[in-house]
């Protein structure tokens, strides 16, 4: 933690941090030094931990006491131990010697050359180790339920919808990560060719549809022509009401003739569609995912708002209705996509000790999400 990143506070000890956090708010940490060792606790942020400088300043004091209390607590402890001199004690404090040394060389082992790492790389890298054990216990489901699709012979589809760099092909890649790749199926489709253009629009969809036991998982799909297509202007006014009067009798019929079709829309708020822009911007790694039109993203927010609200209206149905996951975090929201996924259908061998209940603050209703976009169009 590098202390130049903070400005000192009316309150001695007590600093915030001179960025702010786009999501989180400013961050208060305590530095101070006390029979001469130096102590630094992050206190919390403004916005996520609603702190106040008098807030952070109580939490600091707080701290202090702590602090002094441990060592009060100590030099007692060290005066009995010495005043009792018992071996039994000291063997007591030797073990527990013993074993921190033994903990820290695994650690050590663990971590090689950590100190050559950027601390908040080192602590990314460890949280994505703790998020694909979390993943691992839904995507096991999902195996059980591909078995059970391709028992029954039943066709499913899976719709990602969402604005760029909304965390669609990051959730469809943990989807699939362990999924048998017989029998299911990535399509991402490109610019229609110009067979394509003189075809009926549904046309260069249905011909990735799945047969019997197969799941297909379309990365953008038929809704190109809800959002994408009439702000760009790719499609005449004209087609553009046409699919939106038509799609539902489509999607009604398939789901009526056996295809099991569940939709997501990713929603990602502005401001975190601009911080993954920038990233992909200044890492050489992310570089090739901005394009051009993402840089018009940012730009044309209320026109694909305006479209994006029409069609979550207009275009979701009992039959075949949207599901719409909060992807500001993106773990959270693959797990929410796991679990719709999952509870689409009743598969054999369910383990039910799983949590399938949906997280409410990011597996949001249609009418919850329009709602939300009456009043404000940040997402």
């Amino acid at each position: 933690m590098n202390l130049s990143d903070f400005d000192l506070t009316s309150y001695s000890g007590l600093y915030i941090s001179k960025d702010s956090h786009p999501k989180f708010g400013k961050k208060y940490i305590a530095r101070f030094q006390y029979d001469k060792k130096r102590y630094v606790k992050v206190l919390g942020y403004e916005k996520r931990d609603k702190l106040t400088l008098d807030g952070a300043n109580r939490l600091m004091e707080n701290f202090k006491d702590s602090i002094l209390k441990d060592v009060k607590q100590n030099i007692k402890i060290t005066q009995k131990a010495t005043k009792d001199n018992s071996s039994v004690n000291t063997n007591s404090f030797s073990e527990e010697i013993k074993k921190l040394k033994e903990e820290n060389e695994f650690f050590k082992s663990i971590l090689k050359n950590y100190k050559s790492i950027q601390p908040e790389i080192l602590e990314e890298g460890i949280q994505k180790i703790y998020d694909l054990q979390e993943l691992k216990p839904y995507q096991i489901e999902l195996i059980k339920l591909q078995d059970w699709l391709e028992k029954e012979n039943k066709r499913m589809i899976i719709i990602f919808e969402g604005r760029d760099a909304s965390g669609k092909g990051g959730a469809i890649r943990r989807i699939t990560r362990y999924m048998n790749n017989k029998h299911y199926r990535v399509v991402a489709l490109g610019k229609p060719t110009e067979t394509q253009r003189n075809q009926w629009f549904m046309q260069k969809y249905i011909e990735h549809f799945p047969t019997g036991g197969e799941i297909v998982l379309f990365d953008r799909s038929w809704y190109n022509r809800a959002m994408v297509e009439p702000v760009f202007g790719f499609c005449t006014p004209e087609e553009h009401e046409i699919f939106m009067e038509d799609i539902v009798n489509f999607e009604q019929d398939l789901v009526r003739q056996g295809m099991i079709l569940i939709k997501l829309y990713f929603s990602v708020s502005k401001e975190e569609q601009k911080r993954r822009f920038d990233r992909r911007i200044n890492d050489p790694l992310r570089q090739w995912k901005f394009s051009e039109v993402d840089m018009q993203a940012q730009d044309l927010w209320d026109e694909f708002s305006e479209k994006k609200y029409e069609m979550l209206r207009r275009t979701t149905s009992r039959s075949a209705p949207w599901h719409i996951v909060r992807s500001d975090n993106k773990h959270l929201s693959r797990i929410e996509a796991l679990k719709i996924i999952l509870n689409s259908v009743d598969y054999d061998g369910r383990n039910y000790a799983l949590n399938f209940e949906p997280n409410e603050e990011v597996n949001i209703s249609v009418q919850k999400e329009l709602l939300q976009m009456r009043k404000t169009k940040d997402y």
